[in-house]
This record gives structure tokens, C-alpha cells and sequence, in this order.
């Protein structure tokens, strides 16, 4: 048993009568945990730990529930779970009702008559996804327009890279015959002709979205708790907000000073405001109301469901607008995206860096090597997503230090189509935890949500059955166990944070940051991972979230 708070320190909780599980190698499991002022005051032996009760503290039966270690969300986008609220889901199953383009339609025009928006107003859906669909195609203006004749549509493709507007959101966004396509950008056209189509991919949708009309700052606050709520029923005590401008960041820290998180959010800059942020401690950064900046995001590529993602060797199916010989393209030229690099290296922040596609990940290990970095500097810089990182690529993670947040939803939504468009041997290796785990990389795994669901158990499932939603084993040799998917979610996430001190594994004197789950993950058939649920979400030792009897 571990215990550093002083002798004779009473808890105030003690739990017992289940499977905790705390991540730490040295004593891997524990048959009770004391809490004491939001941090573990003991844990290992019952008979041990039960010394610290006293006469007020509370004992917990887990009833043969599990307690875990709460999860570290390792990337996702906090301001889109305040967004989607007010917007329509056309998700796909099983996120969403979606099957074909009729019954799109049908669920943005339900949407729309219980919104009853103004003319002119935006109507806005989330989860669009053409690969889903039964046409195999994408939505065009043609398909819109006819139902949306006067207010502005948008559907967000389901990367967030990108969206399909109907003839009044591209007026709406100026976008019209003669708009070049952006570099980096993708501007689909009706055939045999230059007019928009409706489909804006990278570039050409990222400003747009930009200056979309925003909720109003009250608005927004009314949503912190909701937008919270959705992350601890799903275990989560630490979130993210993984691409944030420096408006944005505003809000969020007026939130954070309101006392509106009561979770963990860590916050990462966008490059293209990092002279807007350079008052801010992006090197040593402490949470303060809950909140602190985690390190720089920059961007290498697009999405590989949406082709824009960079790759070293053509699709097998062509470019989202009908490109032949298509790599995809880099998010910006290698110049400028290398002088990005060397600015946020020089400012002391740990870059954050999304790249799908191994051509975008070669700019970025090139990057490196210009400015020296090497894995003795300790850094902890992630590249995120790090999808269809090469074997030679890993090689290279070792000598530089860094450091990938795997996707392997991914393998389950859209194993499928990456077959289709890169071939078996690329679309096997996506996210190779196994090769990685084989060289020492320590790896974190993510939602990026709002593009998967937050179900941390779905996560899990993923990494170590690699199932597609056909049912085929997509990179069988890439599957991991369930202990190695967990720290994925907990102890290594906790590492990239540079909060292992405090979070990561169940540990005297760390955050008493819980998870209670109705079965214990390590004794249930992998495929029944995906089906385990949360019971309660405990925050330094503060419950906030329990589940209802069913």
C-alpha cells in the first residue's frame, strides 16, 4: 500500500467491494482507495487502507462495479460540444439516422421546422458524410435547393475539414463562378461547368466557417455545463479543446473565471493566432480555474475520409472533386508550414501537430530536423492523429521524440473506405499502436469529437479488435490489449500533458479523479468492451455525473 499523507490522516471516502484498477505497473490492481481533500489518500490492501476511516468517513461498495482511473480526453474540440445544440445530426448510424440523401434532406428540414429560423438565417448540420450514403456521392446544390430555396444551409462534413452549402450559403459566402480554388482547398464544381457545387473542403471552407455568426457570450456560458456533462457521463475528468483561436480563448477563460468548468480543459492556440497568445504562458502552463494552454496546434493536412488528408502516393480513387493522380494536398506550402514549426519551437510550447496523411508527416519530421529537435530534449510534442504514419516513420518518432495520439476509431467508421482509397497494406497500418508500442513510443488515443463519439469504451473496442463496421479484421498484427488501450486513455494521455505527477494512475497523493464502470474491462470478451458503461464520473473526489437506474 502507498500512503505519503501524514499518519493518522482520516478519509473522507473509502471505496471497496470491486475491481480498481489503477494503471500503476507496480501494483496494478487494489481491493480498496481512501480520498482525502480531492486526492488519493491510500490505496492497495483493504485491510490497509481501511486504518484511515474514521468516524465520519464515508465507505463506498462498489457492489463489483469497477473503479478506474478517470480518462485524459487526448484530443477533441470542447467548442463544438457547445455548438451542436442548436445544430442538426446527419450522422450516419450508428451516431445518427442518416442512410441516404432523401432521408438527409428529410432530417434538415424537421430540424429547420423546430428551429423556424429567419429568412436569411443559417440552418447548420453536423456529421455529413457522403461514404455513408446509399448514392456513394455527394450532396450537390441540386439535391438542396429545391428544399431550401431562401436560408442559407450548411452540413459539416463529418472531419469538420470541410461542408456542403446549398446555392444561398455559397452566395451568403461569396463564394461564386469565378472563385479560385484556394491553395490547399477544394472547391467542387457542377460537371462541365464552374459553378459550385456545394462541397468546400479545407481552405476554401475553414475562413468561411470562421466568421460564421457566433452565439452570444451568454449563450455560450448557458451551454458550459450541458457541453461538460457530455463528456463526464462518458468517464472523461480532463478535456480538450483542441483548436482554438484567441477569441474563443477569451470566452472559455471568462467562463473559467466565472467557476463554469468543472472539469479539467486544457486549450491549444492555433499558430495562425500565436502572436495573439504571446502573452500567455504557453511554456509552463498551469491550470488556473480549471483551465490551461496545452501547447500550439498546427496543421500539416486535411482528412483522410475526405481525401484532403497528404500522402506520399496517389489514391487508388482520385481527389474529392474528381482530381486524378490525388496525394492531397498539404495544409500549406512546405515554406510556410516549416516556419510555423521554427516559431512555435522558439517560443518554448510543445507543438501539437495534426497530420493524417504520411506525406504530411514526413514535412513535419522534416520540420524538425531543420531546427534540431531530438528526443533527449524531452519535449512531448504529439503529432495527432498520425494516421497512415510508414514503419520508417516510427523509426524516425524515436530519434526525434515524438510522441502520436492515435485515432483508432477511425479503423471501425471509415477502416472501409481507406481499403478503397489507399489499398489494404496503408489502410492496415493506420494507427499502428502494436509497431508502436514494439519501439518504446508512448501513445495516447482520441475521439476528436465532435467527428467520433466520446464513448471512451468504443475507443478501447477499437484498438484492440481493429473490427470494421463490415465486421472485418482491418491490420490484425496493429491490435493491442486492453491494459495498453487504457493507458492510451489514462497514464500515457496523462504523460503528454506533462501531468503524470498528478493524473494518469491511481496513486497516493494524485487527483482523485475517478471512473466507476458496471464491469471491469479486463474481464469481459473484447467484443463486449464496447458495451460497458459508465456509472458515475468522480472530479477530485466531487461526483459529477451519475448515471440513472435503468
Amino acid at each position: 500500500m502507498e500512503q505519503t499523507f501524514s499518519p493518522g490522516t482520516v478519509a473522507e471516502v473509502i471505496y471497496q467491494g470491486g475491481d480498481i484498477i489503477t494503471m500503476n505497473c507496480a501494483a496494478p490492481t487494489a481491493e480498496a482507495l481512501a480520498v482525502k481533500d480531492g486526492r488519493i489518500l491510500a490505496v492497495g490492501n483493504k485491510e490497509e487502507v481501511l486504518k484511515t476511516r474514521g468516524s465520519a468517513t464515508r465507505i463506498v461498495d462498489l457492489g463489483g462495479k469497477a473503479l478506474l482511473l478517470g480518462f485524459l480526453d487526448a484530443h477533441s474540440h470542447f467548442n463544438n460540444a457547445l455548438q451542436i445544440v442548436g445544430w442538426a445530426n446527419v450522422s450516419p448510424p450508428p451516431v445518427g439516422p442518416v442512410t441516404d440523401i432523401p432521408g438527409l434532406i428529410a432530417t434538415v428540414k424537421a430540424h429547420a421546422d423546430r428551429m423556424e429560423p429567419e429568412k436569411g438565417d443559417w440552418i447548420i448540420a453536423y456529421g455529413y458524410d457522403a461514404n455513408e450514403l446509399h448514392e456513394k456521392r455527394d450532396v450537390t446544390i441540386n439535391d438542396l435547393d429545391p428544399v431550401f430555396p431562401d436560408n442559407p444551409l450548411m452540413l459539416i462534413h463529418v472531419s469538420n475539414h470541410g461542408a456542403v452549402l446549398n446555392s444561398a450559403g455559397l452566395a451568403k459566402a461569396g463564394v461564386t463562378e469565378k472563385t479560385e480554388t484556394p491553395a490547399g482547398g477544394i472547391i467542387a464544381r457542377l460537371p462541365g461547368s464552374n459553378r459550385p457545387a456545394g462541397l468546400l473542403m479545407e481552405t476554401a471552407f475553414l475562413p468561411i466557417f470562421a466568421n460564421m455568426p457566433q452565439p452570444a457570450e451568454e449563450e455560450k456560458f448557458a451551454n458550459f455545463k450541458q457541453a461538460q456533462l457530455e463528456y463526464a457521463r462518458n468517464g472523461y475528468t480532463t478535456i480538450q479543446e483542441g483548436a482554438t483561436n484567441y477569441a474563443d480563448f477569451v470566452t472559455i477563460r471568462k467562463a473559467a473565471e466565472k467557476n463554469l468548468l468543472f472539469l479539467d480543459l486544457v486549450v491549444l492556440p492555433m499558430v495562425t493566432d500565436l502572436r495573439q497568445f504571446s502573452g500567455e504562458n504557453l511554456t509552463n502552463p498551469a491550470y488556473h480555474h480549471r483551465l490551461k494552454l496545452g501547447g500550439v496546434k498546427l496543421f500539416g493536412d486535411g482528412s483522410p475520409q475526405g481525401k484532403t488528408a497528404y500522402w506520399s502516393k496517389p489514391l487508388l480513387t482520385g481527389g474529392p472533386g474528381g482530381e486524378l493522380a490525388w496525394c492531397g494536398e498539404p495544409t500549406f506550402p512546405y515554406e510556410t508550414f516549416a516556419k510555423m514549426v521554427a516559431a512555435v519551437h522558439a517560443t518554448g510550447a510543445r507543438i501539437y501537430c495534426h497530420c493524417n496523411g504520411d506525406g504530411a508527416i514526413d514535412n513535419l519530421i522534416k520540420a524538425f530536423d531543420e531546427i534540431g529537435v531530438k528526443a533527449d530534449q524531452d519535449r512531448r510534442d504529439v503529432v495527432v492523429h498520425s494516421q497512415f504514419v510508414r514503419d520508417d516513420q516510427l523509426d524516425r518518432y524515436v530519434e526525434i521524440g515524438l510522441n502520436p495520439s492515435f485515432f483508432t476509431n477511425h479503423v471501425f467508421f471509415w477502416g472501409e473506405v481507406h481499403v478503397q482509397n489507399t489499398g489494404e497494406e496503408r489502410a492496415s497500418f493506420i494507427s499502428p499502436m502494436a509497431a508502436s508500442k514494439a519501439r518504446g513510443i508512448r501513445f495516447s488515443n482520441h475521439t476528436d469529437f465532435s467527428v467520433t463519439p466520446l464513448d471512451p469504451f468504443m475507443t478501447i473496442w477499437t484498438a484492440i479488435t481493429r473490427q470494421t463496421r463490415s465486421g472485418r479484421v482491418l491490420g490484425p498484427d496493429q491490435r493491442v490489449d486492453v491494459l495498453t488501450a487504457l493507458k492510451a486513455l489514462t497514464l500515457d494521455a496523462a504523460w503528454q500533458y506533462r501531468e503524470e505527477k498528478t493524473k494518469g494512475s491511481l496513486e497516493a497523493c494524485k487527483l482523485a479523479d475517478f471512473v466507476i464502470v458496471d464491469k471491469n474491462p479486463c474481464k469481459v470478451k473484447p467484443d463486449d468492451v464496447r458495451n460497458l458503461k459508465v456509472v458515475e464520473t468522480i472530479k477530485e473526489g466531487r461526483s459529477v455525473y451519475r448515471r440513472e437506474e435503468q
